[in-house]
């Protein structure tokens, strides 16, 4: 099994501003953890520039066309009360969405092969025609459009373990039959106050919300009874993880108390959907994950297990 890791400084250049929680830091130390004397083995890609042309196939004209005329030229501009923009931040926010389509394309074109992006910022909670939650553009549900698009597939799937229900990739799918996502997370009324259970779209969404404080052994009940038998079930051509790490113990903004263990178990199970439905095609999207240390040894933890046989 091949494992490829996409990245790109310019990642590093979206300001968020003091103390954002959201801040360059958090890919330097994925980055700093995931070197190369660490992983050797990995395939390493700098992360390709997307064009409008791609964003359109998840957001509106209207939600593109705002976001680059509020680039600032210079200094932070709010665009909601979480979400910021400086000067850097529409071509990382590229870069992000660049590396998750040059993800697809090494799945769908190499065997056995599986794909982790470490870019920044995040995509899950941004829909169609607005950014939320630190988010400009929503990567996954861009591949997985593009995925349909460009080699004729049809049922793609977004698995999502960020403690943040991902109302974004939710609002994109949840009327088309063909895309399936699948989410644990912290439980309403928690941030963004989406992702209950009743929330099941044409049958193809399944969330499974988490008490505060849940831990191991709910997350991995909720993932072996509901998640992952409807992921099956599904029989996804393409399965694509939003892969936040902010349900770890150490994260400041969540209290569902995962551990490394848990990211290592869930990473092996998806494989294991992969290799059975899909030829092993798995594109790993960064998403959350707010306490430095936690989330890079979650990430490492994560891109082992993509590594191991």
């Amino acid at each position: 099994m091949a494992t490829h890791l996409i990245s790109h400084r310019n990642c590093l250049f979206h300001d968020t501003g003091y103390e954002h929680a959201e801040r360059p830091d958090r890919l330097r130390m994925v980055m700093q953890y995931l070197d190369e004397e660490t992983f050797p083995e990995l395939q390493r890609h700098e992360a390709s520039l997307a064009n409008e042309e791609l964003l359109l196939l998840a957001h509106t004209q209207e939600h593109v066309q705002n976001i680059k005329d509020r680039r600032p030229a210079s200094g932070i501009v709010q665009l909601d009360p979480d979400t910021f923009m400086s000067p850097g931040s529409y071509e990382a926010a590229l870069r992000a969405v660049g590396a998750a389509i040059d993800a697809v394309d090494i799945v769908m074109t190499e065997k056995d092969a599986n794909v982790f992006c470490a870019t920044r910022p995040p995509g899950h909670h941004a829909e169609a025609d607005q950014v939320m939650g630190f988010c400009l553009f929503n990567n996954a549900a861009i591949a997985a459009y593009y995925a349909r698009q460009k080699y004729g597939i049809e049922r793609v799937a977004v698995i999502d373990f960020d403690v943040h229900h991902g109302n974004g990739t939710q609002h994109i799918f949840e009327k088309d039959q063909n895309l399936f996502y699948g989410s644990t997370h912290q439980a309403p009324p928690f941030y963004p106050g989406t992702g209950h259970a009743h929330e099941t779209g044409v049958g193809n969404i399944v969330n499974v919300p988490l008490e505060e404080g849940s831990g191991s052994t709910a997350f991995r009940d909720a993932m072996t009874s509901h998640v992952l038998p409807a992921l099956e079930k599904f029989n996804p051509e393409l399965l694509i993880i939003s892969a936040g790490f902010d349900a770890h113990h150490k994260d400041p903004l969540a209290n569902i108390n995962l551990v490394e263990e848990d990211y290592d178990w869930i990473t092996k199970e998806l494989k294991r959907i992969a290799n059975k439905c899909c030829e092993n095609r798995i594109v790993s999207l960064l998403e959350g994950g707010y306490d430095l240390l936690g989330l890079a040894q979650s990430a490492k933890t994560h891109v082992k297990a993509l590594l191991d046989d």
